[in-house]
């Protein structure tokens, strides 16, 4: 049978609930009179009555399909079909019903789901409940008859109901606002379709979407709105935008109200609570990316209001929250997506319009043209005239050499691999090595891309970056933020571009101002071979325009230089890079007085880290030309003399403190004598800490060390292992070491007795050490995790 021949009733869209009959006395399923076609509520023998449809706390979930008993009643039109129709010829058919968003289908179109129920010749739909029987049904009114759907109890009775009653409601909230005439009844329309959802017993996703997708196609249909019905119908679904986004059509709508209204009170007032919600709960951009857009032109938005950035300031104040930690977790992330989605925008003219992008060492020598692109060169000086460059060499302690200014210095490309023999050139081979002017200046005619943008562009870039700025301040943020821009994850475009980062620069000092390691870790390359913050803003790097002024700040943190190096995993290691990659830069701000700069080049050469003869003495020089560097260079020379002094002199070969004994107790015993030839040292049960390491590493002969149950800690064992480095005996035993400390150790290849019972040692750490001490025959390692 077919019951989509009729098209009628498109049904009170204003109505979210039907008002039923409740008069016992009127037989819904019972005999049907003669005269006239039937009422739809007479079908039945039985007394029943019609439930009465209200919100009664339930709530249910949206069904899309599900299995029912089916039974249709034709309206009777002769004798016999009353016959048929009676509740003892009835039959009910299994079916597994499908709720499209079309129609009402079996998965088996037999018997009386041979065809379809459309929704629109459905007239009503009505809840069902006999007194006598349990009986759950719901009443489909059709024309020419009732198909009754009964379910096994009254809560899945009740969930069908007002699924089906959902899913043609939407049917025809469709249908009529996909062919508008009159926009205010389109705006009253909407208004009830909004209130239906919110006032929906169903739980889902799509309850609220639906409408809104529903809005989001009229409008994208209908492009020649006013401004004023533009604001009517976003306030109109405002109520469904505050637990929903808003789909990919909708957010292109609200983003071209934000460009060309962008002092709307709709802006505050709807747009705010939406936009504090997707960054709140959006977990990837990437999906939908026309959400990104929009919370980028709201944010662009409310910088247009009359506080400007004031305005955004605060709106970052309540996406933190007012206590130390943001309770949620999203926020940053997604701020820092639409900051970095917005600054590439403002470049993108630059990245669309070449074909062949310039790498960013090509930037930082200053991009060529097409056809003249050459390899990268490094830099070498050419002495146009002898009193350009004076050099005077009167002993191998006492160089000196006359530095002019950067601009009166010529610089050309030349065609040379010499640039890895600067620090370990022949010994001697004076015409191998580069001088001090080599390493330092690079020609000022070397600039980087001119890059000018646009007035709108120029507002943008300012605007996020400021955001950037913002999100710094934040203490709980800031180490999340300086691992999302570690990677420096902006256009090669923006980084040749002087504005954005002087800009940034107050972020990056923020990074190098935190004690945090791992904030101020964030500032080194991510990988090897990859430039990081700390290369960008170096002298001589592409964001660079202080004069290393950030670069010096960068590597002291916080006024101690070792903070920085203690999170590059060994003193050492930075070192090296820094004397392989930025020796030059290095000695320029120490030459221009920079106390951080000095202490370098002097641990340099503590450490034995330049082993070029004549690179050393380029860098006594240096240390010479300043108060500070000559004071500090003294200092170093005594130093070296004390040892040299101590080992001279001899002394006992065996120590033992006492127990309880504290750092001080040890450094005064040091003080009092001569210990250049202790071998055995023993500060078994004492008090001593990591801090007296500054003492064991003057005890050059140690080869011997006993640290039992002390507070010895991983600082400590740090700083042995770069200079006790022909220790042969260590125990460990109840230290509080952990692997952190212990990597350290194998640098100490003499080790052949180490214990390190009941230490925090893992077995990872553990194989390593086996595996790199080739040396160690006996180990303990008893109550670890190694055991």
């Amino acid at each position: 049978m077919d019951f989509n021949s009729s098209t009628g009733g498109g049904g009170d869209l204003h109505n979210n609930q039907h008002q039923l009959q409740t008069d016992e006395s009127k037989p819904l399923l019972g005999e049907v009179s003669n005269s006239g076609p039937p009422d739809g509520n007479k079908m039945g023998a039985a007394l029943c009555r019609r439930a009465l449809l209200h919100c009664n706390g339930m709530r249910y979930k949206l069904l899309q399909e599900g299995d029912i008993q089916v039974c249709v009643i034709r309206h009777p039109r002769t004798f016999l079909s009353k016959i048929l129709s009676s509740k003892f010829l009835r039959r009910r058919e299994p079916h597994h019903l499908t709720l499209t968003d079309k129609s009402l289908a079996s998965a088996t179109p037999i018997g009386y789901m041979e065809n379809a129920i459309s929704y629109s010749a459905i007239e009503d739909v009505q809840l069902l409940s006999w007194e006598n029987a349990p009986k759950y049904c719901v009443q489909i009114t059709i024309p020419g008859g009732t198909v009754l759907l009964q379910a096994a109890n009254s809560y899945l009775r009740d969930q069908w109901f007002h699924s089906l009653q959902w899913k043609n409601k939407i049917y025809k909230y469709k249908k009529v606002l996909s062919n508008p005439s009159r926009w205010e009844v389109v705006l009253k329309e909407i208004r009830t379709l909004v209130d239906m959802a919110l006032s929906s017993p169903l739980q889902d996703d799509s309850i609220h979407q639906a409408p809104l997708e529903i809005v989001s196609k009229l409008l994208s249909e209908n492009t020649n709105l006013s401004t004023l019905e533009h604001e009517n119908i976003i306030e109109a679904i405002a109520p469904l935008l505050e637990n929903n986004h808003p789909p990919p059509d909708l957010c292109e709508f609200f983003c071209k109200h934000c460009r060309e209204r962008p002092r709307s009170m709709v802006v505050i007032e709807v747009f705010t609570p939406v936009v504090q919600r997707i960054l709140k709960h959006n977990m990837d951009f990437g999906k939908c990316p026309r959400l990104r857009l929009f919370t980028q032109e709201y944010i662009l938005a409310l910088n247009e209001l009359n506080g400007g950035m004031e305005v955004v300031k605060k709106f970052i104040q309540s996406m933190h929250g007012p206590t130390g930690q943001c309770p949620h977790p999203r926020v940053l992330p997604n701020l820092v997506a639409v900051c970095l989605a917005a600054i590439y925008s403002c470049y993108e003219e630059f990245i669309n319009s070449r074909d062949n992008s310039p790498s960013l060492k090509e930037i930082r020598n200053g991009c060529q043209q097409q056809c003249e692109r050459k390899p990268n060169l490094p830099l070498r000086l050419m002495r146009t005239s002898p009193d350009l460059v004076s050099q005077e060499v009167t002993s191998p302690v006492e160089t000196r050499i006359k530095i002019v200014n950067s601009s009166e210095i010529h610089v050309d490309l030349e065609r040379n691999n010499m640039a890895n023999q600067k620090l370990k050139g022949p010994t001697g081979s004076s015409e191998s090595v580069p001088s001090l002017i080599d390493c330092l200046l690079v020609s000022p005619a070397c600039s980087t891309m001119s890059i000018e943008l646009s007035p709108q562009a120029d507002r943008v870039l300012v605007c996020y970056v400021e955001i950037l700025k913002m999100l710094s301040d934040y203490d709980d943020w800031r180490p999340a933020l300086a691992s999302l821009l570690q990677p420096i994850p902006f256009p090669k475009e923006a980084l040749a571009h002087e504005k954005f980062t002087k800009e940034l620069k107050y972020v990056i000092q923020s990074f190098a101002e935190d004690p945090r390691q791992e904030v101020h870790s964030c500032l080194l390359s991510v990988r090897a071979g990859k430039d990081g913050w700390f290369q960008l803003y170096s002298p001589g790097g592409v964001a660079c325009d202080d004069d290393g002024e950030l670069f010096a700040s960068m590597v002291r943190v916080c006024n101690n230089v070792h903070i920085l190096m203690g999170s590059c995993y060994k003193t050492k290691k930075f070192l090296l890079s820094l004397a392989e990659n930025k020796l030059g830069p290095c000695m320029l701000l120490a030459l221009r007085g920079s106390q951080t700069m000095v202490e370098i080049l002097c641990l340099m050469l503590e450490y034995n880290i330049i082993e070029n003869n004549d690179t050393q003495l380029q860098i006594i020089s240096t240390l010479e030309s300043t108060e500070v560097g000559k004071r500090m260079y003294e200092q170093l020379c005594d130093r070296q003399r004390e040892l040299k002094e101590l080992q001279r002199k001899g002394g006992p070969t065996r120590l033992t403190l006492p127990s309880k004994s504290t750092d001080a107790d040890l450094a005064r015993l040091l003080s009092s004598g001569s210990f250049g030839n202790l071998e055995n040292l023993s500060l078994a049960f004492t008090n001593v800490t990591s801090a007296c390491a500054e003492q064991l590493i003057k005890l050059p002969s140690l080869k011997q060390l006993n640290l039992w149950s002390t507070q010895f800690g991983d600082g400590g064992l740090r700083l042995l292992s770069e200079h006790l480095t022909s220790l042969q005996v260590l125990n460990l035993c109840e230290t509080p070491v952990t692997d952190a400390g212990l990597l350290a150790l194998s640098s100490m290849k003499s080790l052949c007795s180490l214990n390190m019972n009941s230490t925090k040692l893992s077995a990872d750490t553990y194989e390593d050490l086996k595996a790199k001490l080739p040396n160690l025959k006996e180990v303990d390692v008893r109550y670890t995790e190694a055991w």
